[in-house]
């Protein structure tokens, strides 16, 4: 068969479900690096593909440092929809002097007198440093909306604001990429009833996030809504399909690093100088310390 005559390789349906990232992530890094981004290998494993985009994300950030980029990411959606294990993903590998996130919390009587985008521009990335919000100034489009936390002056004054504020924020140079994460109400319904079951997950289920459940079409209004104004050509949204939240996480990562035309910028590998001699100092004994217990 000719080469221009030869088909693209059909994904592989494999359940990510039964899978772990901690498991299987670190014994591939030694021989990842080698394809191309978006490939499709034969054995289509969860742990291989996380730990080759962890590898990418590695040289993304020394791009960013080295070329003193600012790069500001939003990651959106509707509760339990899987933006926190997104990015908990992106920045398992990363050095939090380059890449932070930002999740702020429920505005204080002094910064609801400010600009309403004050206290996120005082987030905003810094030259050479990569940012994430976890939810960010959206808040205003989605739950104050839908939860009655804004007026009517204010949430219009935000759609007609909110493109503006970002084109200014594009012109001057900053990166900015908008996700939004798609999950099914048979999903999150289930997502919910996990988290309320496991003591280790319970945390993440605030009355807020009950609450939304009530209010599942005036969600999906106000998105929409949000969307007609906010969807722009400098600054569009990406629309993460989040049902089965491995699939979501490899393929938000993969478009994430799309998004910056990044080259290995990787330090290279340096040999670890002699340790210095003692020149006679003696240490004080141990016992004179209070370590802890091994109890383990």
């Amino acid at each position: 068969m000719a080469k221009k005559d030869r088909k693209p390789p059909k994904p592989h349906q494999t359940d990510f479900k039964n899978g772990t990232d901690a498991t299987g992530v670190e014994q591939y890094w030694h021989v990842l690096g080698r394809a191309k981004l978006h490939r499709v290998p034969k054995d289509y494993k969860y742990a291989e593909e996380l730990a080759y985009l962890q590898l990418e994300l590695i040289k993304l950030q020394e791009w960013v440092r080295m070329k003193r980029l600012r790069v500001c990411v939003l990651f959106e959606g509707r509760d339990a929809a899987g933006k926190g294990g997104v990015i908990k993903r992106v920045t398992q590998s990363l050095n939090p002097r380059v890449c932070r996130v930002v999740a702020l919390g429920t505005p204080t009587e002094k910064e609801r007198s400010q600009w309403y985008f004050q206290r996120y521009v005082a987030e905003l990335p810094s030259r050479g440093e990569l940012v994430l919000f976890d939810r960010s100034w959206y808040n205003r489009a989605g739950v104050e909306r839908v939860m009655g936390f804004c007026t009517e002056e204010e949430y219009r004054e935000f759609l007609w604001a909110c493109p503006l504020f970002e084109e200014m924020l594009v012109r001057s140079g900053t990166i900015l990429i908008k996700y939004w994460f798609s999950v099914s109400d048979e999903e999150q319904e289930r997502r919910f009833q996990e988290r309320m079951g496991n003591p280790a997950k319970r945390w993440k289920l605030s009355p807020m996030d009950l609450e939304s459940r009530r209010h599942w079409v005036d969600y999906s209004r106000a998105k929409d809504e949000m969307f007609s104004h906010t969807d722009t050509r400098l600054s569009p949204w990406h629309v993460v399909n989040a049902d089965d939240k491995k699939r979501a996480r490899l393929n938000c990562i993969a478009h994430l690093l799309s998004q910056i035309a990044y080259h290995d910028m990787a330090p290279m590998e340096f040999p670890l100088p002699m340790r210095q001699s003692d020149l006679g100092y003696k240490r004080p004994k141990m016992s004179s310390q209070e370590f802890v217990p091994e109890i383990y």
